[in-house]
């Protein structure tokens, strides 16, 4: 009869085994990020493509001699108003730090948002290069398949048998025909033979 496993043995395995699903589990635990508990902040979510119209817009009204004589006019206002206004109606004296604060903030501002319109223009021109090279691989396609099938008409037409060559090769016959002594008879029509007709239909013999 078989020996029965002793009970150590069976407790030592059980226990191993234990061990090594645990350790897998901490090993799994912390490989894996935690979930909870986490902070949710609030993100606000904006469509990228009517941010970047606006960001377009925004450029292209800075580019323009209209921005900059309005931004012009009201710097001079600016700086006339807080000069020559009254003192206790003056807002941002001599030295003018509120007004540069603004300029600081609105080339803050500014900058982004052009960088912005000018990776939308680089997407934009990146897709029209990408058209045009595979419309040029086309037309390339194209043009090389039209070579082709005109190199293979001309061959084709060089095997063909044109009416100069047919009238050369019938004169070289007739001529070593006419060498060999061999006459050609040509039959002429019946009408040809027979005489001028009269009035009354009889033939006239010549």
């Amino acid at each position: 009869m078989a020996e029965k496993p002793r009970p150590s043995r069976i407790r030592g395995r059980s226990d191993r085994s234990r061990n090594s699903i645990d350790h897998s589990k901490a090993s799994a635990r912390l490989d894996q990020p935690l979930t909870k508990g986490r902070r949710r902040l609030f993100r606000p979510s904006m469509d990228p493509d009517t941010f970047g119209q606006f960001a377009e817009g925004f450029a292209r009204f800075m580019g323009t001699a209209r921005f900059l004589a309005y931004m012009s006019l009201f710097v001079l206002i600016w700086l006339l108003w807080n000069t020559l206004a009254p003192s206790g109606a003056r807002f941002d004296p001599y030295a003018f730090i509120f007004l540069t604060l603004m300029l600081s903030l609105q080339a803050s501002y500014a900058a982004p948002l052009i960088l912005l319109a000018q990776n939308r223009q680089a997407d934009r021109d990146k897709v029209t290069i990408e058209q045009d090279r595979s419309r040029d691989e086309r037309a390339l396609a194209e043009t090389e398949f039209l070579t082709r099938e005109v190199a293979s008409l001309r061959i084709a037409m060089r095997d063909t048998a044109t009416r100069d060559f047919v009238r050369s090769e019938l004169r070289g016959l007739l001529d070593d025909m006419e060498e060999r002594g061999i006459q050609i008879s040509v039959e002429r029509p019946p009408e040809a033979d027979e005489g001028p007709k009269r009035r009354d239909g009889r033939v006239s013999k010549p």
